[in-house]
């Protein structure tokens, strides 16, 4: 089992998305210096028996509220319990393991007031693969993502259900299967728990992990169906684009100009070919796939300052045993990311339906109407079109600027909110959707490229074929599309057709290839 070392404020994205594909997090034994200063600041904070928001006070609107000191693990305890409100379905297991990963690398810097066992219970459940069930939906993006990190937290002190090796259980029954006793709240910690944007940003980031994925395959189908539709790669030569002198379009042109090369259907028609221009779906890639990956690769800028950054409040500074309060669990910055990361799903999955008309209209590609050779008999590709133009559509509807909504809450005292939670939260069911685009183009181009035989196209592009038909046969007759479909889904969402490529380096929003 593959391990990444937590290192508070300076992890990377590749580390984060070592962890969503399942490695397992470990704390840098670096912070416990700081974690234990932090603890010790709050001590000292509540001896001087001034108010200090969250410690010995009410919560929101209740902040004027004076604890008393006896109370001040039962006000943790029932912050926790009073903020468990969260309704739907759990969230996706490893983006659940990401969340925790994020709350822990938060809380180790410090500057949150928690004891030590409480990192180290938080860990340990990682490791035992003991993941809280938590409701995905009842978060706003702002004063942290309380719902949904007040279940995680509730399976800490033994309230709430989790996910265990042998099954779902309620938590006292899961950490005792570990061998893990509840944890007891002290002063502060609760609300360091709840606080943060840790939800939010795990959503976001899973969102940029399979995004990444969608592009890279995307360039590689989308080459193919260039090739399929005997398009041509100049539009691809690279003295285009350094005048326009855009990072990703450059390196976009680059890839699909590399995996055609030694294409023999390309060869075939470059001279005579009546033709002058293609349609923008295969003319313009570089142009729409490049902004994409410049988008992807700002909102994976925000993500990875995000992600190594603390979002509690108050936050402790042990310096002057000082607890400031602020705003840092505002999630504007993820929700942007996000909303940028749903129009580059939305957009890759747009364009790539509309290779597949392209592809199965025999007025503009002069292959055989729908991809089969008895046209009327069969119907070949016409309803997996209709399936893709349903899958974009939707996606457009999700692609709507979460960010731009936001709803008083908590009496008004939480007058505005990011909406981040909801905009992160969308972003798998996005990327789903345009896989499937993505799959149903890449059967589409494999079939067109049938037609063209016994000529073949590039080296990379035919190993990207093979990888297809060694589960899916060419479509000579009708038959039940839908596993053919599936089975090329899984090829697209696994990396198999990004993998099957040798010989092209493809780019990426920042992160190390697998």
């Amino acid at each position: 089992m593959t391990k990444i070392t937590l290192k508070p404020g300076s992890n990377t994205l590749a580390d984060w998305r070592a962890i969503y594909r399942g490695a397992t997090p470990k704390l840098d034994p670096a912070c416990a210096a700081w974690v234990e200063a932090g603890a010790a600041a709050v001590a000292r904070i509540i001896a001087k028996g001034e108010p200090v928001y969250g410690i010995n006070t009410g919560f929101g609107k209740l902040a004027s509220v004076r604890i008393a000191e006896v109370d001040l693990e039962r006000l943790q305890r029932n912050i926790v319990l009073s903020h468990c409100a969260g309704v739907g379905e759990p969230m996706h297991y490893n983006v659940t393991r990401l969340m925790m990963s994020l709350k822990l690398a938060s809380l180790g810097q410090g500057a949150s007031g928690v004891q030590p066992k409480t990192l180290a219970l938080l860990e340990a459940m990682m490791v035992k693969d003991i993941i809280p069930v938590v409701p995905a939906q009842g978060s706003v993006g702002a004063s942290g993502d309380l719902a949904p990190l007040s279940h995680m937290t509730a399976v800490m002190i033994g309230v709430g259900e989790a996910f265990t090796p042998k099954g779902r259980m309620p938590a006292v029954e899961a950490l005792a299967s570990a061998g893990l006793t509840p944890l007891v709240l002290g002063p502060k910690e609760g609300l360091a728990l709840l606080n943060g944007t840790q939800f939010s940003t795990a959503y976001a980031l899973a969102g940029l992990f399979e995004a990444e994925l969608i592009y890279q395959t995307a360039i590689v189908v989308g080459a193919l169906s260039t090739d399929a539709a005997c398009g041509s790669d100049v539009p691809f030569d690279p003295r285009i684009h350094r005048l326009r002198k855009h990072a990703g379009q450059m390196e976009s042109a680059e890839a699909l100009r590399q995996l055609m090369i030694g294409s023999a259907i390309r060869s075939s028609h470059l001279v005579g070919d009546e033709r002058v221009q293609d349609p923008y779906c295969l003319r313009c890639q570089p142009q729409v796939m490049g902004a994409c990956l410049d988008l992807l690769r700002q909102a994976a800028t925000t993500l990875e300052t995000e992600a190594n950054g603390v979002s509690d409040n108050p936050l402790i500074f042990t310096e002057t045993d000082e607890a400031l309060s602020g705003g840092n669990f505002h999630a504007e910055p993820v929700a942007f990311a996000a909303d940028m990361i749903a129009m580059a799903i939305c957009e890759m999955g747009s364009i790539s339906e509309r290779r597949i008309a392209m592809l199965v209209d025999p007025a503009l590609s002069g292959l055989p109407a729908f991809l089969t050779a008895k046209p009327g008999l069969n119907s070949g590709f016409m309803i997996p079109q209709v399936t893709a133009a349903a899958l974009v559509s939707e996606n457009k509807q999700r692609a709507y600027p979460a960010s731009v909504d936001s709803i008083p809450t908590s009496a008004n005292q939480e007058d505005h909110v990011s909406m981040a939670a909801h905009g992160a939260r969308r972003l798998i069911a996005m990327a789903e959707n345009a896989s499937a685009v993505i799959a149903i183009e890449l059967l589409a181009a494999a079939q067109a490229c049938d037609f063209h035989r016994p000529l073949t196209s590039s080296p990379p592009l035919e190993a990207a074929r093979r990888l297809l038909r060694a589960s899916v046969p060419t479509l000579d007759e009708d038959r039940h599309f839908h596993p053919d479909i599936a089975k090329a889904i899984e090829m697209v969402r696994s990396g198999a057709v990004v993998g099957a490529i040798s010989g092209v380096a493809l780019p990426h929003v920042g992160m190390s290839a697998e």
